[in-house]
């Protein structure tokens, strides 16, 4: 069992600006940013580690209809006429199951540019960072220059089992490794000694779930 690879344990993170990341990340990001500054750039992280307890109550405020849904359109889902299975499903367009959160290792960072969108007007949805919106230049300049730094988007369409989102980025060689060790039985057991929506039916398809959601992500666009 790996804890840090769950949300149960961020004791080798270190802190950075208030968050918690990994220390190779946290530098990999502060020269990237640099160097975006240079360029005309921006770049501000909204989200980096989350525990496993954080990502328990967001999935549990969306599994009881406490918390919109959304579907792929960004647009709410009438919840009371879902089943268990759709609602999974609904779920899991945008949120991770808790445990199964690539934020919960401290590489991964959802950003956004702080000089075209306060951070409190921030949806984190596709319009902000497609051609017009606030954070469009800032993702231009990622496609073309994060990986010098060891950073890509691993959520891409057709190419991940997670919804595109143009704001997260991993750094790849950490996280690399810890899709490779992360373990279904593993999650499966920290599962279920938690208390959470919708658990009977999650953990019967869990190993689905990991392999669609956990391992299924875009290769990196540059070699190992």
């Amino acid at each position: 069992m790996h804890p840090n690879l769950y949300g149960l344990d961020a004791s080798a993170l270190i802190e950075f600006e208030s968050l918690l990341l990994q220390k190779d990340a946290a530098r990999a990001f502060s020269a990237m940013r640099t160097s975006a500054k240079n360029a005309g750039i921006e770049i501000a992280i909204c989200s980096a580690y989350r525990s496993f307890d954080k990502q328990l109550s967001i999935w549990n405020a969306k599994a009881s209809g406490k918390r919109q849904l959304l579907d792929l359109q960004h647009q709410p889902i009438d919840f009371s006429s879902l089943s268990s299975e759709e609602t999974i499903d609904a779920i899991l367009l945008w949120s991770a199951l808790p445990g199964a959160s690539r934020h919960h290792w401290g590489t991964d960072i959802d950003v956004y540019d702080p000089s075209n969108i306060n951070r409190d007007n921030l949806q984190l949805v596709a319009k902000e960072y497609q051609a017009g919106g606030p954070c469009h230049d800032l993702y231009l300049w990622l496609q073309q220059n994060a990986a010098q730094f060891g950073f890509y988007f691993p959520f891409q369409h057709g190419k991940s089992g997670v919804s595109p989102e143009e704001w997260h980025l991993s750094y790849f060689p950490i996280s690399r490794g810890y899709t490779s060790l992360f373990s279904g039985s593993d999650l499966a057991k920290v599962l279920d000694n938690a208390d959470f929506e919708l658990k009977l039916s999650t953990l019967s398809q869990l190993d689905k779930l990991v392999s669609h959601y956990v391992k299924f992500v875009a290769p990196p666009p540059f070699n190992d």
